[in-house]
């Protein structure tokens, strides 16, 4: 029986067309990268456009590098390098760039300093034509954050507390010099009054310093031990004082940050490269989403999501002209400060506060029967009823102030006599009558959201949220790889977050 021999398809690497395709026909109709043109052909980009001056050669088209941008991180290509290589080589890339090629210096200058100021613009025109198509809605939001690292280096850091305790150590040193002095001294009012070194600055330690060296300076008798301290001070707390207050000047209100971007805060993040928790440089990330479609973002330093949410609503406010109708949130921004600004807001606040869960039917979380909020309260005579019955009188008014500087006011509770009673040690562990703190007006604030919570709204809401914000953040991080930024400083981060948002949304709406 003969051989069969193996038949293939033609193939002619040196085939000359007649009619060459053109990148279009190569392009297939459904893909994403049409999705792209599409939408950044709809939409405005004027303020794009006043970013370029009149004079000087001419430039790339923004609107295409903007296509090629977005398009970039739709596809998980984020380096200005490999941009540029996609350009070259890449069809869909070629079609979308009209066979431009841009070098990744200008790809990269386009995306640090034309976006700067235009990003935030082109985000909100995206968002409000997907908002005409139906796909989402303004006013009705789910809020989250993420912590991200940023493109620092780990172990450069500043913190507050080691600048505080090296302070105290300066301090406590030129105060022993000083005592020293006082006590060698030839006459004794050589030496004023000891300076106050609780607060010290650059000035005031250079005035001590040199006004040691005056009084010491010849004296025979002065150890060398004392010496060879107060010359130590001469030659580095000056420098060293000055330098901890331009790093103070950096921290504001932070506990610390990367000396590699000083914009960025070390954070504990859940995801880490060592796996034992180690804390990193990174930025909280907070986006709000509505039908897993990102409609604002904003960046920020601190890593408690609770302090952000003003400041993420005030963005909201000024990109849409409004504040959302509802709000629907974890238990990380239930506090008396958000609840008091959204109400003045008039958005109805889906926010779970902290114990919100414990509370719920069937839970056996909270084990406490004697907790304060489970005390009943006459209002008529304002007054709590303890375990035993006996009243609880108000014994005092008193405000204070959270970090972020908002007031809040407690009342303070106390029973009558606690002195022999069979729950002592169970009800309270104090060995005075038993004395209670209440935040009147938190706890109205949490029974109305537990109100709400509780609704079918609130119950439908409570299900949406986890699979609305959250699983934007995996889709981000764990489907696309995004877990460290490429830029530095915060003004970077949010035009590198605010083209994730863009690509996020264009790939949602190619679903």
């Amino acid at each position: 029986m003969a051989k069969r021999v193996p038949v293939f398809k033609p193939y002619y690497q040196d085939q000359i067309m007649a009619i060459p395709p053109t990148l279009d026909e190569l392009v297939s109709r459904s893909h994403p990268v049409r999705i792209v043109n599409d939408v950044i052909n709809r939409i405005n980009i004027q303020g794009l456009l006043d970013a370029y001056k009149i004079k000087g050669s001419s430039s790339y088209h923004p609107q295409m590098l903007l296509k090629v941008l977005v398009y970039g991180y739709v596809s998980n290509v984020y380096s200005s390098r490999k941009l540029e290589t996609a350009c070259r080589e890449n069809i869909n890339f070629m079609w979308l760039s009209g066979m431009s090629f841009p070098d990744h210096n200008t790809i990269n200058r386009f995306r640090g300093v034309r976006l700067k100021d235009a990003l935030r613009s082109v985000f909100e025109e995206v968002v409000k034509l997907l908002a005409d198509e139906g796909l989402l809605s303004i006013e009705d939001i789910y809020t989250d954050g993420t912590k991200i690292e940023a493109n620092a280096n780990r172990y450069t850091f500043v913190w507050k507390k080691a600048i505080q305790t090296n302070k105290q150590k300066m301090g406590a040193a030129l105060k022993e010099i000083w005592d020293y002095a006082q006590s060698v001294a030839k006459y004794e009012d050589e030496l004023p009054e000891p300076p106050d070194l609780t607060e010290i600055d650059r000035d005031k330690v250079q005035a001590t310093v040199d006004r040691l060296n005056a009084v010491l300076e010849g004296n025979p008798w002065v150890n060398k031990k004392m010496r060879a301290k107060l010359r130590y001070a001469t030659k580095n707390y000056p420098g060293k004082i000055a330098q901890y207050q331009e790093q103070e000047a950096v921290l504001g209100e932070r506990n610390s940050y990367s000396k590699t971007d000083t914009d960025a805060t070390f954070m504990r993040m859940k995801d880490d490269h060592m796996n034992n928790g180690q804390l990193k440089p990174g930025y909280n990330i907070q986006i709000s989403t509505s039908n897993q479609f990102i409609v604002n973002f904003t960046i920020h330093s601190n890593p408690t999501d609770t302090s952000t949410l003003p400041v993420h609503l005030a963005q909201h406010e000024h990109s849409y002209d409004s504040y959302p109708d509802s709000l629907t949130a974890d238990a990380g921004y239930g506090s008396e400060e958000n609840y008091t600004f959204l109400q003045d807001k008039e958005t109805a606040a889906y926010i779970k506060y902290a114990s919100f869960d414990k509370g719920q039917k069937g839970s056996n979380r909270d084990k406490n029967p004697f907790s304060a909020d489970k005390l009943f309260y006459n209002s008529e005579q304002d007054c709590y009823i303890c375990p035993m019955g006996q009243q609880m009188k108000c014994i005092g008014v008193f405000k204070q102030k959270t970090s972020t500087g908002f007031e809040q006011q407690l009342r303070k509770y106390q029973a009558k006599n606690c002195d022999g009673c069979p729950l002592n040690g169970a009800c309270h562990k104090s060995t005075t009558n038993r004395i209670i703190q209440v935040n009147q007006n938190l706890n109205r604030q949490k029974a109305r959201a537990r109100e709400l919570l509780s609704s079918e709204p609130g119950i439908a809401k409570r299900k949406q949220r986890c699979h609305d914000v959250e699983s934007v953040f995996g889709n981000i991080k764990q489907n696309h790889g995004f877990r460290r930024f490429m830029l530095r400083g915060k003004e970077k981060v949010s035009i590198e977050w605010g083209l994730l948002a863009i690509a996020q949304n264009i790939r949602k709406k190619a679903d």
